[in-house]
């Protein structure tokens, strides 16, 4: 009997895993009045939780102590909590139903509370509600850059050089990628509390998906290069950059180094120890920037009084609304929008739990650049900071970061005079001998998005804390297309469409 039972349940599990891996309960949760995907929907299995993609979809890893009886429950603000046993999930799409009500704070505190009174006590709240000491989470970053050229004009004003003519450079221009995507994800054990600086970070795993044909080929370039300047300049010249009124100087010696002689096996040696020592400080680089994303990441939560988001320290320096009053399931929740009276950077919404004063999510947009920087024909602008930030209560009875979704987008240019001088060393009065001159205006523009999710967080203590040594050898695995086994046994917040019809133009993975 038990063997039937076991065998039914695997195909009610695989009825509702598009993969068709028995391992996961994928799906798409919808809204049962208007049949659209519902975005950063809270999924829970035995405390364990998970959260949709902007696509309305979710993936759950199951392992084999999960029972048919065990239930599946799914909330999202504004609608209907669901929860059934797993048995009784028999379709790819998931229904839920709003839960329509009117604004009436009556209803929940029997007490009309101002915006800023409720702002109060969520500060008042938060030691109470929130843990902000020492804890492991198990935690998923997702990173997507956008990078894009958005202007290459110049003037060729001068060459000595023939080969460094109009049609040279408007090959080297026509080699740069003007639109090029690409994806990072890692899994890993953040150890720390709220400062950045002293996190603690074990990965387990990384993937980078992108396409390299798009990227812009150096070593060719190089060799062209190199080329033109070994027939064309003196080994005893140097180089004198410059642009405008700055300048730095470059020794043709570089130019005309010799590759190593594969007979030679003492320089073979050195290069392979060389290769060796690149690789390992690459796994130090590796670690080192995904540990300080996170941290950055997570020291900027709104629970934080150190963070950009201070509406809820600094509420006097915004103009507050309460907009709505909804329900997360069954607990009753204020939705408080706020938007800065002068200098603040951010406007948005507040989600707060009104039976805890909890907030439990945050949604906000920058109102102006957070940087424009622009001098001497160099240009910078940061022009959007857009997102949102979800807790979700845990089996400790406080609240955890569950995810934080962040994108930014910035914006360069570089408007100058560029001047490449050749100069002998050795030669007796006019040094000067050739010059590359141009008048450069160049765009470049990128986006990029940070998606930090936290599957299980675990309060732990200094020793524990201390007792952790970081041991990171991971490096990423490339992937020219998407492949949907990577992650395969771990919990990760599912792909979208862009990422999953992602394919490279003539590769093969590594």
């Amino acid at each position: 009997m038990e063997k039937i039972t076991f065998w039914v349940i695997s195909i009610i599990i695989s009825a509702i895993c598009s993969n068709s891996h028995a391992q996961s309960l994928t799906a798409t949760i919808i809204d049962s009045t208007t049949q659209k995907p519902i975005p950063y929907v809270t999924v829970k299995l035995n405390n364990k939780g998970v959260i949709t993609n902007e696509e309305g979809r979710f993936s759950f890893l199951l392992n084999k102590e999960i029972k048919e009886t065990d239930s599946l429950f799914i909330s999202c603000i504004g609608y209907a909590t669901l929860g059934k046993p797993i048995k009784e999930f028999t379709e790819s799409t998931i229904s839920l139903a709003p839960m329509a009500i009117e604004l009436n704070p009556v209803i929940v505190t029997n007490k009309n509370y101002t915006p800023e009174e409720i702002l109060e006590i969520v500060e008042d709240s938060i030691l109470k509600n929130y843990n902000l000491g020492l804890a492991k989470k198990r935690v998923f970053l997702r990173e997507t850059y956008n990078n894009r050229i958005l202007k290459t004009d110049y003037t060729l004003k001068k060459s000595t050089i023939k080969a460094f003519n109009k049609k040279f450079i408007d090959d080297l221009i026509s080699q740069i990628p003007k639109n090029n995507t690409v994806y990072n994800e890692a899994l890993g054990d953040l150890y720390g509390a709220g400062d950045s600086k002293e996190q603690k970070l074990n990965l387990i795993k990384a993937s980078e998906l992108y396409d390299k044909s798009m990227e812009l080929d150096f070593e060719i370039l190089e060799k062209k290069f190199n080329k033109i300047m070994q027939e064309n300049v003196k080994t005893d010249s140097y180089f004198k950059i410059k642009s405008g009124l700055f300048g730095t100087k470059v020794d043709a010696n570089e130019i005309f180094e010799s590759e190593v002689d594969s007979t030679d096996v003492a320089a073979l040696n050195k290069k392979l120890a060389d290769e060796k020592k690149n690789k390992e400080e690459r796994k130090k680089f590796f670690a080192k920037y995904k540990r300080e994303t996170m941290g950055k990441l997570y020291e900027n939560i709104p629970v934080y009084e150190s963070s950009d988001y201070n509406v809820l320290f600094k509420p006097g320096r915004y103009d507050l609304a309460l907009e709505d009053f909804t329900y997360l399931g069954t607990a009753p929740v204020y939705v408080i929008t706020f938007k800065p009276k002068r200098s603040e950077d951010y406007q948005g919404k507040l989600y707060i739990n009104s039976d805890d004063f909890a907030l439990i999510r945050m949604d906000f947009e920058n109102v102006k650049p957070l940087r424009d920087f622009g001098l001497l024909g160099v240009s910078m602008k940061e022009y959007l900071a857009a997102g949102k930030i979800i807790f979700s209560k845990g089996e400790d009875k406080k609240y955890h970061l569950s995810y934080y979704d962040i994108s930014k987008g910035i914006k360069a240019g570089f408007r100058r005079p560029l001047k490449i001088i050749e100069k002998n060393k050795n030669v007796k009065g006019r040094r000067k001998q050739n010059e590359l001159s141009l008048k450069v205006d160049f765009d470049f523009g990128n986006i990029n998005r940070y998606e930090l999710v936290v599957f299980d967080e675990a309060t732990i203590s200094n020793s524990q804390y201390n007792s952790f040594q970081e041991n990171n050898t991971i490096l990423p695995t490339y992937m020219p297309n998407y492949n949907p086994d990577f992650w395969k046994g771990h919990n990760i917040i599912e792909p979208n469409q862009a990422i999953k019809a992602f394919t490279s133009i003539g590769e093969t993975e590594e």
